[in-house]
């Protein structure tokens, strides 16, 4: 990691702020009960390095997810990039935001126009998640002279070959379309998802992604998040403040509402005493009232206390 580049000059920005919000509501959203915080790391437009037998050959997604790794690099310091065959891990999500410029490469051979991919590097022997988890498979010999290989492949050939990435998703803000890849049998297999509430599943993580249509960072568009089993969806650290805030001030207002309730009933109960000719004190005593209460109650001119 220390030695790969982390920035290309040839490569361009971020195509649009969307790019830059979107993510942060994936990571800040993200919610994972098999994994606790400290196994697992999240990024956006940073440099995944996948091939060893080409170092310098890289995939920049817009958001991913790697499991079984710590947030920091080497458990000390912050990633500059996400070497895999030092990482051991490949990342378990990658989610690609569909701009003009990218959306071939994105999509490959699904894509409208596209025709069938074809590669020289066939896949490597692994599962279709992560392989042992040791990093070992990722460096064993190359298959199909893919060490001797020339031009880099396309993102979704780097991501189903040479990565394994069980999950891949494709997101177009502008056509408000997502759609899921998941990889099975070493090929990625498109994932009908319901037009009218489309919600993929995640079954080895627990946690599902639909489009979202709300104001976040203050800007109302339809975002990618991520939700429960039954559609909830769920909060940033922001909201969970404010819905805390907000539950906090109900309880308060009904507790204060409870209290002008008591103090209606026991006015309420003074009037109908004094009416039958007790003093103020000896309701004062019956209704256990305090100083203040009686007090209050003495100054009130619509009750009528006997001298």
């Amino acid at each position: 990691m220390y030695d790969l580049p982390s920035e290309f000059p040839e490569e361009p920005g971020l195509p649009d702020v969307f790019h830059d919000l979107q993510p942060q509501l994936l990571s800040r959203t993200l919610r994972l009960r098999a994994y606790g915080r400290d196994r697992y790391f999240t990024a956006s437009d940073l440099n995944i390095y996948y091939d060893v037998y080409h170092p310098i050959w890289h995939k920049r997604p817009d958001w991913f997810l790697a499991v079984d790794v710590p947030p920091l690099y080497d458990g000390q310091d912050l990633r500059s990039s996400y070497v895999v065959w030092q990482e051991g891990e490949s990342p378990f999500v990658i989610i690609e935001l569909l701009s003009p410029g990218t959306q071939a490469e994105d999509l490959g051979r699904f894509g409208e126009e596209q025709s069938p991919e074809t590669t020289d590097a066939a896949p490597a022997s692994r599962d279709s998640r992560n392989g042992n988890g040791n990093g070992n498979d990722l460096i064993s010999a190359p298959p199909n002279n893919r060490a001797n290989r020339v031009t880099p492949p396309g993102k979704l050939e780097a991501y189903e070959r040479y990565l394994r990435v069980p999950h891949y998703f494709v997101y177009s803000r502008y056509t408000g379309q997502l759609r899921y890849f998941k990889l099975l049998g070493g090929l990625y297999q498109e994932q009908p998802l319901n037009d009218e509430n489309p919600i993929a599943w995640i079954a080895d993580l627990g946690i599902g992604l639909g489009i979202w249509e709300g104001e976040f960072e203050g800007i109302q568009a339809r975002w990618l998040r991520w939700c429960d089993r039954a559609g909830n969806w769920f909060l940033t650290d922001t909201e969970e403040n404010a819905e805390q805030a907000t539950q906090e001030r109900q309880a308060k207002e009904q507790v204060e509402a409870q209290l002008l309730e008591v103090e209606a009933q026991l006015l309420e109960a003074a009037r109908n005493l004094l009416a039958t000719g007790m003093t103020l004190e000896q309701v004062a005593q019956l209704l256990n009232l305090s100083e203040s209460q009686r007090q209050s109650m003495q100054a009130d001119p619509t009750l009528d206390i006997p001298d």
